[in-house]
């Protein structure tokens, strides 16, 4: 098969479109040949080394998590999955042998099968994004109906599912974003908005029970002011979560990272909340797997509405 291989890490340049041995699934597993592999954050984290291809060593590997697609084989002792089942998941989180190929072994566990009504694009853009929506303000915040929650880059790829898991969980919902997403903010279910190019959110905003900052930085300063007593404060960027825990700790207000991990149950609730026409998974733009290094660079740049996905 064909993979996106990254033999040193480094910049979107070292994604190498390379022929390599297709995986065989082991007891438990099955071969997913891939046909939508979403593209996060993590990903291009991990490429550079950072993330977790610190505990890679020095082998290849490939990146990627998000995957859709249909089973192509099965490993020994493997149940609950048929050969030519559709189906969705993390693939292998955090392991070095990600979704960024033709063909992926999953542990049998880690899929779901794929709703008709849900379209193979849309479905490699949701899981890792959705569970950690989902783990960061249901297991981590524990956000309860009536609370109020302000979600920062809330058109992201993250931030999108986070609105509309907290409106499902009956939360008044918040989002920051700039002046031309605001009505899609709207649209998934905030009930108020600010364009954070031309508003401080903390001071046109009443104090919030949760924030939920996919930024980091300066954000996650001025949004210590807005937590109410009692209230929480969680970062997600993996590279902004130690300072901005140290800052709101020195101000007394608590704070945590959020760091996704497969969850079956969350992806059930997940593939619930679309069946009920609750959930919207956004895809901004897909890119043929031979381009991921473009894809990197798009995301990179920040500013995308929804997900990036991979086609091989």
């Amino acid at each position: 098969m064909y993979a996106i291989v990254v033999e040193t890490p480094g910049g979107p340049e070292v994604l190498t479109w390379t022929e390599v041995p297709t995986p065989e699934p082991a007891a438990g597993e099955v071969l997913v040949r891939v046909e939508a592999a979403g593209v996060n954050p993590i990903d291009w984290k991990t490429r550079s080394g950072l993330g977790p291809a610190t505990s890679f060593g020095d082998r290849p590997y490939i990146v990627g998590w998000d995957v859709a697609g249909t089973v192509a084989a099965r490993g020994p002792d493997t149940e609950g999955l048929a050969v030519g089942d559709p189906v969705l998941g993390m693939a292998r989180f955090p392991s070095p042998d990600g979704a960024y190929a033709e063909y992926v072994s999953v542990p049998a566990a880690q899929l779901r099968r794929r709703p008709a009504d849900l379209p193979v694009v849309e479905a490699g853009a949701l899981p890792l994004a959705g569970m950690t929506a989902w783990q960061s303000l249901v297991s981590v915040g524990d956000l309860q109906a009536g609370q109020r929650v302000l979600v920062h880059a809330a058109a992201g790829g993250v931030g999108h599912l986070a609105v509309q898991i907290a409106k499902a969980l009956g939360a008044h919902v918040i989002g920051t974003a700039s002046g031309p997403k605001l009505d899609l903010l709207r649209e998934l279910g905030c009930d108020e908005v600010v364009d954070y190019r031309t508003q401080a959110f903390e001071k046109v905003l009443e104090p919030v029970d949760l924030v939920y900052d996919l930024v980091g930085g300066e954000t996650a300063l001025r949004s210590f002011e807005l937590v109410a007593p009692g209230g929480r404060y969680i970062c997600l960027p993996t590279v902004a979560v130690d300072a901005a825990v140290r800052a709101a700790e020195e101000r007394g207000v608590r704070a945590s990272g959020a760091y996704v991990r497969s969850d079956g149950p969350g992806l059930d609730e997940l593939l619930a909340l679309h069946a009920d026409a609750r959930l919207r998974i956004l895809v901004d733009r897909t890119f043929p797997l031979v381009e991921a290094a473009e894809a990197h660079r798009f995301g990179e740049r920040g500013g995308t509405t929804g997900k990036i996905v991979l086609i091989p």
